[in-house]
């Protein structure tokens, strides 16, 4: 094993708030090195947004954002918004577009932001060792000690930039919290977000709608989202889903609107104006066929409006408002697009991702126990706490 090489700070991790903190950095005059275990920088990126790469939202707040402390992030996206990065995005030529609800994604491809970012590092003269696990992590004397392949480093700061554990065909580990433990920082119990939630037994009919997408509102734990639900041969999954997901927890209900655009009492006035119609044909001209005919099957309502009560056609319109859901499970990690929990936040600064009681270790992006909506979110936290720590380097 080679003699050490002396740095500034070593970056563990070359995915977004990874090279984020190392492009900075180096431009600010510090020598780097980014070590990753992966053979090349950003894999998550690539996959990203269906290979387009949704870099940030321009609505975002940090109460869009979970975290066991709401306020943690709110210093780190102040100080380096989504106008920051897209200003960068549009020095470096990059076309984008915006889809709905804020989302940016880039007109090409998602490499174009890989390729930015190790540009930016390429100006701050950043070192990289890539296909290099770390074996060791070592803290003495004001340094710290890393071990990876043939190499050891050393330098006083070191940034926890591994990620957690989603995807983890692409590589992805719970490495980031072995070394936050090591150091005495606490771990919010880890667990997949943004992801799709399985259904089993009685709920398993739904099951055989795989493949049916509709308009709804989805709400757990007070959290609701108004996208679309996409039923699968596991259970549901979709934008409002995968949203409702992050906040869901075994033994919670999902409750979804799937009328989220009729006004309450649509059902009796349509009994006034459409007294020959069913409940069956009503809501096949509002919802797909499968959908609508699995729905009315399950209501169990088949007169005709002028024969059905009002107070049966109030329940049926409460449950159709209000349909309770009681997932089994998750997709889990191989499915989750990240993780929520993390290293916990008590133990930084939330302006510099600083360790309080350690001093110059750092941790940031997906590491962190703070988690994004989807639609980019996620990724303004990785270059917004990356550019925090990269101040304080």
């Amino acid at each position: 094993m080679d003699s050490p090489s002396f740095f500034d700070a070593i970056v563990l991790g070359a995915g977004g708030a990874g090279l984020m903190c190392a492009g900075v950095a180096g431009q600010r005059g510090r020598r780097v090195l980014v070590i990753d275990h992966n053979d090349e920088p950003g894999r998550k990126i690539l996959i990203s947004g269906g290979g387009r790469c949704n870099f940030t939202n321009l609505g975002t707040a940090p109460d869009r954002y979970l975290s066991a402390n709401p306020h943690f992030a709110v210093s780190a996206l102040k100080r380096y918004t989504a106008h920051d990065f897209l200003a960068l995005v549009e020095a470096h030529g990059i076309a984008w577009h915006e889809k709905t609800l804020g989302q940016l994604f880039c007109d090409g491809s998602a490499r174009q932001i890989v390729a930015m970012l190790m540009a930016e590092c390429a100006k701050g003269d950043v070192s990289f060792r890539f296909g290099a696990p770390v074996s060791s992590v070592d803290h003495a004397d004001g340094r710290f000690r890393v071990a990876a392949g043939e190499i050891v480093a050393e330098a006083p700061a070191l940034v926890i930039a591994t990620g957690g554990p989603s995807i983890p065909k692409l590589g992805a580990t719970g490495f980031a919290y072995d070394i936050a433990r090591q150091f005495g920082l606490k771990v919010v119990e880890p667990r997949p977000a943004l992801v799709p939630l399985t259904l089993g037994g009685d709920e398993a009919l739904f099951r055989s709608l795989s493949g049916v997408a509709a308009p709804v509102e989805a709400r757990c734990a007070g959290a609701g989202f108004r996208e679309a639900a996409l039923f699968t041969h596991r259970g549901m999954s979709g934008p409002a889903i995968l949203q409702v997901s992050s906040y869901w927890r075994r033994g919670r209900e999902v409750a979804v609107d799937f009328l989220p655009q009729e006004a309450p009492g649509w059902l009796l006035a349509a009994k006034r104006e459409q007294p020959r119609a069913r409940l069956a044909s009503l809501l096949d001209r509002r919802l797909p066929g499968r959908l609508a005919e699995t729905l009315t099957e399950r209501i169990g309502l088949t007169a005709e409006l002028a024969n059905t009560p009002d107070r049966i056609l109030s329940d049926a319109e409460r449950r159709l408002a209000d349909w309770r859901f009681n997932p089994s499970g998750s997709e889990g990690y191989a499915k989750a697009e990240v993780t929520a929990g993390g290293i916990a936040t008590d133990g930084l600064s939330s302006r510099t991702m600083a360790a309080r009681k350690v001093p110059g270790l750092f941790a940031v992006g997906e590491a962190v126990d703070v988690t994004g909506w989807l639609g980019g979110y996620n990724f303004q936290w990785a270059w917004a706490s990356g550019w925090a720590a990269a101040q304080a380097i």
